[in-house]
């Protein structure tokens, strides 16, 4: 009876185990899917892949550099607001 529940118990781990690591690595597949627009999702896949070069993405700190290179892109794209002169009195 000992061993079996010992078996069981370490068959529920491995088991625990591998849907973390299957949830951790569709996470981020999903997340792009569903929140980065059609035309962005290439771009984003790129940086995500060019952040993390490991087996499984890390998928908050690539999350943030994506953000960040996004805001980056945004603000280079953007026009500098003309500036007023105001007259001489």
């Amino acid at each position: 009876m000992q061993v079996e529940l010992i078996l069981l118990a370490s068959i529920t781990v491995v088991v625990a185990i591998a849907a973390l690591e299957a949830i951790a690595a569709v996470l981020p597949l999903l997340i792009v899917l569903t929140l980065v627009p059609p035309q962005e999702r290439g771009a984003v896949a790129e940086l995500l892949a060019a952040v993390d070069s490991s087996r499984r993405l890390r998928l908050w700190p690539a999350l943030r550099a994506a953000v960040a290179a996004r805001r980056t892109a945004a603000a280079a794209d953007r026009k500098p607001a003309r500036r007023r002169c105001l007259p001489a009195p």
